[in-house]
C-alpha cells in the first residue's frame, strides 16, 4: 500500500499516528507530495485533489482521512481505534468528525492569511477562529467527564493541538488548563512524536 501524504497536514498526521498506533507503519510506502499549488500528483487518485490518500495494493484510492482510518483499524484487532458498535463508536466518530471541522476552521485561516491583508476576511477570520475555539471548550469539557484510551478521537485532537500550535501559535487558542495537561501526555507518544510537523 502507498500514503500520499505531506508532513505539513494533520488530516495526513492522523492516518500516519493511526498506522504507527496499530503497528502497520513497516507495510506502507509513504510519498510525499505537494497540494499546492496544483496538485498534479494527487489528481488521478482523488480528483479533489486532497490529501491524504491510501492506495490499496490493486490500486483503488481511498480518501479521505476517516475512511483511511476506518480500513486501518479494519486490518487488526488491536489495539481498536474505533469501537465496532454502540454509543462508543458514535462518540469517536462525532468527536473525529468535530476535530476535523475544527481543523478544517484552522486550515481556512492559514490561507485566508496568505492573501493580501486587504483582501482578508476579517469576518470570516473572526467566524473561523470562535469555531476553534468553541469546539476546544467542547474537547475540554470532554477531558473533564473521563478517560479515554487513544482512540482515533484523541489521535483527532492530538492532530487539532499539534497544528494550532505549528501553524496558528500567535492565536493561544488552547489555553485550557485540562487540555494543555492533556496535550503534555500525549505529545510525548512515539507516534505523535515521530509525526511531529516541525521536523519535517
Amino acid at each position: 500500500m502507498k500514503l500520499l501524504f505531506n508532513a505539513a497536514s494533520p488530516f495526513a498526521r492522523k492516518v500516519r499516528i493511526a498506522l504507527l498506533e496499530k503497528g502497520l507503519m513497516e507495510q506502507i510506502h509513504l510519498e510525499a507530495v505537494q497540494p499546492w499549488p496544483e496538485p498534479v500528483a494527487i489528481t488521478p487518485f482523488n480528483p479533489l485533489g486532497k490529501i491524504p490518500v491510501l492506495i490499496l495494493d490493486d490500486g483503488s484510492p481511498l480518501y479521505d482521512s476517516p475512511v483511511i482510518c476506518e480500513y486501518i483499524d479494519s486490518l487488526t484487532e488491536a489495539p481498536r481505534l474505533i469501537a465496532l458498535a454502540g454509543l462508543s463508536r458514535l462518540r469517536i466518530l462525532r468527536l473525529q468528525a468535530l476535530a476535523d471541522g475544527a481543523l478544517d476552521a484552522a486550515v481556512n485561516i492559514v490561507l485566508e492569511r496568505k492573501r493580501a491583508p486587504t483582501e482578508q476576511s476579517i469576518s470570516m477570520l473572526g467566524r473561523w477562529t470562535q469555531a476553534i475555539r468553541r469546539s476546544l471548550d467542547h474537547f475540554a469539557a470532554d477531558r473533564s467527564r473521563s478517560t479515554q484510551p487513544f482512540d482515533l478521537a484523541e489521535i483527532s485532537l492530538a492532530c487539532l493541538i499539534g497544528y494550532l500550535g505549528f501553524r496558528l501559535p500567535d492565536l493561544d487558542l488552547v489555553t485550557d488548563s485540562r487540555l494543555q495537561e492533556w496535550w503534555q501526555a500525549a505529545s510525548r507518544r512515539d507516534s505523535v512524536r515521530a509525526t511531529d510537523p516541525t521536523l519535517g
